[in-house]
């Protein structure tokens, strides 16, 4: 079995920078991560996320986790 059989998560970070007004190098310069890293996690090009790196999101960004974060499952889509 393959990892997309159960879905996959989706980080909205290009969103919550848009809504606030923030660039991605403030976010970068901020989160001490490499810009290239940051480009991976918006096109939600990932395989594991930390669980530091998504506090320290939650910290900056100041909102509940279902914003930052989405759970796609594989049964409803559409």
């Amino acid at each position: 079995m393959n990892n997309s059989e159960y879905g996959k998560l989706e980080l909205h970070i290009e969103d919550l920078l848009k809504k606030n007004g923030i660039s991605k190098n403030t976010l970068c310069k901020t989160m001490d991560i490499p810009r290239s890293n940051l480009n991976r996690y918006c096109r939600n090009e990932f395989e594991r996320l930390d669980a530091n790196f998504i506090c320290k999101l939650l910290h900056f960004f100041q909102c509940p986790l279902d914003e930052l974060l989405t759970y796609k499952d594989p049964r409803h889509t559409g």
